[in-house]
C-alpha cells in the first residue's frame, strides 16, 4: 500500500527518486500525469489502466467529462525506474505542478501525488482547518 509523505529533492538532470518503500510495488514503469491542485500524480500501470478504462468510459457529450479525461490522459506519460529509483520528470509535467527542487511525494494507497514542497506546505495548513466540515461531508460516502 502506497502511504505517507518524504521529502526528496530533483537533481540537475531533472531526476527525481521514487521512496525506497514504494519501488517494489510500483514496478519498473510507471504513469506520471498532471493531477487536480497542481501536483502530479504516479500510478502503478495496473491502476493506471483501471483509471484510463474510466476515463474513457466517460460520456463524451459531457464538456466536463471530456475535459477532465484530456487533462488526465493528454498530459500522461510513461516513465522507466532506473536502477536508484529515480524517474524523469517531463518539462511539460515538471512547469504545471511548478516543482522546483524540493518536492513532498505523498503516497495515497493506489498512487503517489508529487508536490512542490512549498504548495504542499500550504495546501496542508489550509486542508487542516477544514477537517471537521470534510468528515461531517463524507460522512454520507460511508466514511
Amino acid at each position: 500500500m502506497l502511504i505517507g509523505q518524504y521529502k526528496h529533492t530533483i537533481d540537475i538532470k531533472k531526476r527525481l527518486a521514487l521512496p525506497i518503500k514504494f519501488r517494489g510495488e510500483l514496478g519498473v514503469k510507471v504513469i506520471v500525469t498532471k493531477g487536480i491542485e497542481n501536483c502530479l500524480v504516479v500510478y502503478t500501470i495496473k491502476e493506471w489502466e483501471i483509471m484510463s478504462q474510466k476515463l474513457g468510459n466517460l460520456p463524451v457529450s459531457q464538456g466536463e467529462a471530456r475535459s477532465f479525461a484530456r487533462h488526465l490522459l493528454a498530459s500522461a506519460m510513461e516513465v522507466e525506474l532506473d536502477k536508484l529509483g529515480r524517474i524523469l520528470l517531463p518539462d511539460y509535467l515538471k512547469d504545471y505542478s511548478d516543482l522546483k527542487k524540493n518536492v513532498v511525494i505523498c503516497g495515497l494507497s493506489n498512487r503517489l501525488e508529487i508536490w512542490d514542497e512549498q504548495k504542499w506546505n500550504d495546501y496542508s495548513k489550509n486542508a487542516e482547518k477544514g477537517v471537521e466540515e470534510i468528515v461531517s461531508k463524507l460522512g454520507s460516502l460511508g466514511i
